[in-house]
């Protein structure tokens, strides 16, 4: 038989026969090139080198995976923010880009020596010892998304770039006409005078007849109806419900308890009052006088006449004390105790701290089931995808809920609820899984319409870590209907009282701050509207304090001198007007100085480094390639 396939071979038939067999593959690889050509794989192109789409996917991703926790528990981000991160994506991407190829042009390189100081220097890599922690390293990586070879390659580079750019920013400097009018709005102080008309308090109005509180009724449809509800059928998908075909052991639990022991820490606070003054005798005599029995309005005083400053520093954390010898000396002292006198960076100090807030971290006992979630969430991912593509398939071939597969690890769950999740006796539909997830389905229940397929929805979810999948089915929809009067009427009357109530407390806030305004004196006007006036705490713009009520915080560094105003709470409308306006002094306090210096110059730097890097942008050749930018970002 070969024989005589061999002897076919030979005939001029099979010769050609085979010929154009051969041809017809040339061609059509042919045709594959030539389709290949002009086909672009980057989004960015920066003097010939380029931004791959799959790498600026990857950072997008991770962009906007922070982005979407600064929003409301189900909400979708917006085809505008995806492009606004998208846009901050790429342009940080292409200035990385820029920044690198200046470090060639200067030769300027990170030895090994100085990424593996850095990486082991960094908290979220250390074990319980303290130490570097190899386990912990690869993952705290493997959470983030990085493989070691690609973290080191960041690491040389932002290493690099960082001395590149000190070098820019070493001239940054913060002149007194850009510090002192932030120092003097971030350190002044204000108190204030207020006169408070509790709503509560108000007389109660006559009992009214049934012909108000039925046009009260009438007027306020909304307060008296029953909402509109939604009966559903839902699937989902989530780490939980995949729980039982995921082992997790302690050791698991332990790596990630160390990867994230920081977020478990909270810092330490001293409230404490300071004393800085010019010289040591001054100082010593200044506590000598405080130990003595003098209390701290009376130190103020003394502390101004012997031209020494006193400040309180209120709920500090030890970074935040602009002295380290200072901080130091406040963290080390006992509470109720004047301290000696301390030889700090700024000056000579006496201090006596009033408060002590012990930082506390959660034990490994505390957070368990919370790490649990995100371990599983960190071990579901692989699997979790996998069984959302065959559910999504599923969905698309349009199998019904009832006949899904038992082993795809679904929780299935059924019920009427409202636009806030509570059912018809008003408590909460029993919706497992994530918050996140819970909220996504509520908001998707009165999105949906009847009838209308269910498709399969990714949802992130932050609180437990990774993300879980739905699809929601609506079987019916209930619209809203208006309780009877007679059902309602007690309610009625409750609302119409208090409604009453606040208006004659509003009026009678109005009436005193008429009289104020007229030319009477605060204290006239109060005692004439029969309440008492008092005087709240001094508070600075970013730091409130007990008995200043945040809505008059907000307005009280617009007002003039004795410029009265009315604000509205929760509980009361309140007359009130400045007291006590107490302007910083930098010469006295040399502390706050310094630290709104270092904030100017901070700021300073940042815009000599954004200008530098621009600057390399705009003489760098950049090409970017709009159709693969919007491929990621607007698929």
């Amino acid at each position: 038989m070969i024989t005589a396939f061999r002897r076919y071979l030979d005939t001029w038939v099979v010769r050609g026969f085979f010929l154009i067999m051969v041809g017809s593959f040339v061609l059509w690889g042919m045709g594959d090139v030539i389709r290949g050509v002009g086909t672009t794989t980057w989004v960015a192109k920066v003097d010939g080198d380029t931004i791959e789409t799959q790498t600026f996917q990857a950072e997008f991703t991770r962009a906007m995976a922070l982005a979407g926790r600064n929003l409301p528990n189900g909400q979708e981000p917006t085809p505008e923010m995806r492009r606004q991160v998208g846009d901050e994506t790429l342009q940080r991407m292409i200035g990385q880009t820029v920044l690198t190829h200046e470090l060639h042009d200067l030769r300027i390189i990170t030895p090994d020596p100085a990424v593996r100081e850095a990486v082991m220097a960094i908290p979220a890599f250390r074990g319980t010892d303290g130490s570097f922690n190899r386990q912990v390293f690869e993952t705290v990586l493997r959470n983030n998304g990085l493989n070691e070879p690609r973290f080191l390659d960041m690491m040389r580079n932002d290493i690099a770039q960082r001395q590149l750019l000190g070098a820019v920013t070493a001239g940054a400097a913060a002149p007194d006409t850009e510090t002192l009018p932030i120092y003097q709005q971030e350190f002044e102080k204000r108190s204030a005078e207020i006169a408070e008309f509790p709503i509560a308090a108000a007389p109660a109005p006559p009992t009214p007849d049934e012909a108000v509180l039925q046009r009260w009724y009438d007027n306020h449809p909304d307060s008296y109806s029953t909402p509109e509800y939604r009966k559903v059928k839902v699937v989902e998908l989530s780490p939980q419900s995949l729980a039982k075909d995921i082992p997790i052991t302690d050791a698991d639990l332990h790596a990630a308890y160390d990867a994230q022991k920081s977020e478990y820490v909270t810092t330490g606070t001293r409230t404490a009052q300071v004393i800085t003054a010019p010289d040591e005798a001054k100082a010593q005599a200044l506590a000598t006088k405080w130990r003595d029995g003098a209390d701290w309005n009376a130190m103020q005083a003394a502390a101004k006449t012997d031209g020494a400053t006193a400040v309180e520093l209120d709920g500090a954390t030890e970074t935040m004390i602009p002295d380290r010898d200072l901080a130091r000396a406040v963290f080390a002292a006992a509470a109720d105790t004047v301290s000696a006198p301390i030889k700090g960076q700024l000056g000579w100090f006496v201090a006596k701290v009033t408060k002590i807030v012990p930082g506390k971290t959660r034990s490994f006992d505390e957070v368990k089931d919370e790490l649990r979630d995100k371990v599983l969430a960190d071990k579901a991912s692989d699997l979790i995808y996998d069984r959302a593509n065959k559910l999504d398939n599923l969905l698309g071939n349009g199998t019904p809920f009832d006949e899904l597969p038992g082993d795809l690890g679904l929780a299935g769950l059924s019920g009427t609820l409202d636009a806030q999740g509570n059912t018809q006796d008003g408590t909460p539909a029993p919706i497992p899984g994530a918050p996140e997830l819970r909220q996504a389905i509520i908001t998707a229940a009165f999105q949906t319409q009847k009838g209308e397929p269910p498709r399969l929805v990714e949802v992130q979810t932050p609180s437990t870590g990774g993300s879980s999948y739905y699809a929601l089915e609506v079987e019916d929809v209930i619209p809203p209907g208006k309780k009877p009067f007679d059902e309602v009427k007690q309610k009625v009357e409750e609302d119409w009282t208090a409604d009453q109530q606040r208006h004659e407390a509003e009026t009678q806030a109005a009436k005193m701050l008429t009289a104020i305004k007229g030319g009477q004196s605060f204290a006239d006007a109060a005692t004439v509207a029969g309440v008492p006036v008092r005087r709240t705490p001094l508070v600075t713009r970013g730091q409130g304090a007990d008995g200043m009520p945040p809505e008059l915080q907000r307005v009280l560094f617009g007002l003039k001198p004795k410029e009265p105003t009315m604000v509205e709470t929760a509980e009361a409308f309140l007359v009130a007007e400045p007291a006590e306006i107490v302007e910083p002094d930098p010469k006295a306090d040399a502390g706050g100085l310094a630290q709104a210096r270092q904030a100017v110059k901070r700021s300073v730097a940042a815009d000599l480094a954004s200008v530098f890097t621009e600057a390399l942008r705009q003489r760098a050749s950049v090409s970017i390639n709009q159709k693969n930018f919007d491929s990621v970002v607007q698929p």
